[in-house]
């Protein structure tokens, strides 16, 4: 079984092409496989598969290192259309992916860069899913030691973000474990916690649900600017830096479709024995 192992500043991947392979995965492969001691180590694991829609290029899976199947990943799916690319699969500039909840459009920048047109944010409630009634630029969750106050967004999946002074003074990892499984969020969340530098420039940290700490998150940084963006406190042009790397979110507001730019990076090619 061949794959390729590819990176977006440091939120990292294996990507297998199951148009050329026949391939099974079951959440154990998948957690011993992301495992960074005795597998190849992942953040997500993505399957290409061709299109269900004739209007679709590629189909593509996406997996957390847990095991479980998810709805999205914005620096994987730009780390998918790379791929494609460099394997030849297409000779287009511009390319459809669909995943389990949409449809992306993505073209090539350069050879490492890609855009990605990630759609409209997505704020009702009921469509996050987030158990609240009504939409507000704020939401406070009571927790059984802190009272946070955050903003919550899907960007094909859940995400809720917390503003900070500081980045690098977060209880990233004990807040993030108890919001993933609060209550109010019934398909789990990711977490951000975010820093705004100044209305075009912003620090981001993301504890994604199924995974922990991630070096960068791509859907996170389309939800901490159009978080920051309905709450008027930040551009529609907006840098987000991560410890490893930035993207580039743009967003004009209500009605228009959120862009998001950035580096991938191939790091190799291998192979694994058919797993049992």
């Amino acid at each position: 079984m061949h794959f390729s192992k590819m990176h977006g500043l440091g939120n990292d991947f294996i990507i297998i092409d199951s148009i050329s392979q026949n391939i099974n995965f079951t959440s154990k492969k998948i957690q011993y496989l992301s495992n960074r001691y005795y597998g190849i180590g992942f953040d997500q694991l993505l399957i290409i598969e061709s299109a269900h829609n004739p209007k679709i290029d590629f189909h593509c899976r996406i997996y957390n290192a847990d095991g479980t199947e998810v709805d999205q990943c914005g620096n994987g799916i730009r780390c998918v259309a790379r791929f494609v690319y460099m394997k030849k699969l297409t000779d287009k500039q511009c390319i459809r992916i669909s995943t389990r909840s949409t449809n992306i459009t993505l073209s090539k920048v350069d050879d490492t860069n890609i855009s990605a047109n990630m759609g409209l944010p997505i704020f009702d409630p009921k469509l996050i899913p987030f158990n609240v009634l009504n939409y507000q630029k704020n939401y406070i969750l009571f927790l059984p030691q802190d009272i946070i106050l955050c903003g919550v967004v899907s960007i094909g999946n859940p995400h809720c973000i917390i503003l900070v002074k500081d980045i690098n003074f977060t209880k990233l990892n004990s807040l993030g474990s108890i919001l993933e499984h609060h209550h109010c969020f019934p398909k789990k969340i990711n977490i951000s916690f975010m820093q705004i530098i100044n209305k075009n420039n912003i620090k981001l940290r993301v504890y994604e649900r199924g995974v922990g700490e991630t070096q960068a998150c791509g859907t996170a940084a389309c939800a901490a600017v159009a978080v920051g963006i309905k709450q008027k406190i930040l551009c529609e042009t907006v840098k987000v830096n991560f410890f490893s790397g930035h993207l580039l979110i743009t967003w004009k507001g209500a009605g228009h479709p959120l862009y998001m730019t950035g580096a991938t990076s191939y790091v190799y090619d291998g192979y694994l024995p058919v797993l049992k």
